[in-house]
């Protein structure tokens, strides 16, 4: 590791330690969203209302919901229609993560490049993350692309911090390592301020430990498997990792031997639940 790198990571784990990180805050739409929906009395038409603020939110979860993997007969034209399909929790965790890609922007173009490349890793992995659920467990398909979408939330402080260090601008490599190094733990920290259930909260911290072995299948186990397979055959680190290792493919019964992408169909979805999710 570089000494740029050594000095940068250990001011952020100390100021991670003595909670002097400041820590991204959820866009506004996301927290009207969030509170609309634990209001237990109320209804499709009120929480339509607080989205209805947000015409890109709106158009993107129209957008969800008539892709292949939700489209019913019928063509959903507005959001009242969109927020009764899918459900007043599944349209809540979709527009809270739908809403986080306005945070990944920065003013230099190295760190927009960045922040634009981990977005879309983030919602590659979360249309993997929707299909595996849907396919192979009997969890929450918004709930697993909820957590795909913020795995690599950590990586965000991480950016903030480089686009204001020149040094770290033209040392990509340093970066890269820190981002490694730090964005599991800050994640975490993030999704608890946020208020996260403890089942998502923990995945950051979780997913690249390819040693963890879960009790019953979680999210965790979802959003790791989804990884891998986005890095599949690629010259990647995490494209060299052998997976019958990595007891999260038997907690979704997944044969190791036949890769996920050698089904067509299931190719196809996690294909679509991708485009659904990109703008």
């Amino acid at each position: 590791m570089s000494t740029l790198a050594e000095t940068v990571q250990n001011e952020l784990l100390e100021a991670i330690e003595n909670d002097d990180l400041v820590l991204p805050t959820l866009p506004e739409v996301a927290l009207r969203v969030r509170e609309a929906a634990e209001d237990p009395n109320v209804g499709i038409a009120e929480l339509s209302k607080v989205i209805g603020n947000d015409a890109a939110l709106t158009a993107r979860l129209i957008k969800v919901v008539n892709s292949p993997l939700l489209r019913t007969s019928k063509e959903i034209t507005d959001l009242n229609m969109a927020v009764s399909r899918l459900g007043i929790n599944y349209t809540s965790n979709l527009a809270t993560g739908l809403a986080m890609e306005q945070m990944f922007q920065a003013t230099t173009d190295v760190i927009d490049r960045k922040m634009r490349d981990v977005w879309n890793k983030s919602t590659e992995v979360a249309g993997i993350c929707h299909v595996l659920c849907r396919h192979f467990t009997r969890l929450m398909p918004d709930q697993a692309t909820l957590a795909g979408l913020v795995h690599q939330i950590g990586v965000l402080p991480i950016l903030t911090y480089a686009e204001e260090s020149n040094a770290l601008l033209k040392d990509s490599i340093s970066l890269n390592h820190i981002i490694d190094r730090i964005h599991p733990i800050i994640g975490e920290r993030i999704l608890r301020a946020w208020d996260f259930p403890e089942q998502i909260a923990i995945v950051p911290s979780n997913y690249l430990d390819f040693n963890r072995q879960s009790s019953a299948v979680d999210y965790v186990d979802i959003v790791q498997v989804a990884t891998l397979q986005s890095y599949a055959d690629s010259e990647h680190p995490l494209g060299q990792v052998d997976w019958s290792h990595v007891h999260a493919f038997a907690q979704l019964g997944l044969d190791v031997q036949s890769r996920i992408s050698d089904d067509e169909d299931l190719s196809a979805s996690m294909e679509a639940a991708t485009l659904m999710l990109q703008g």
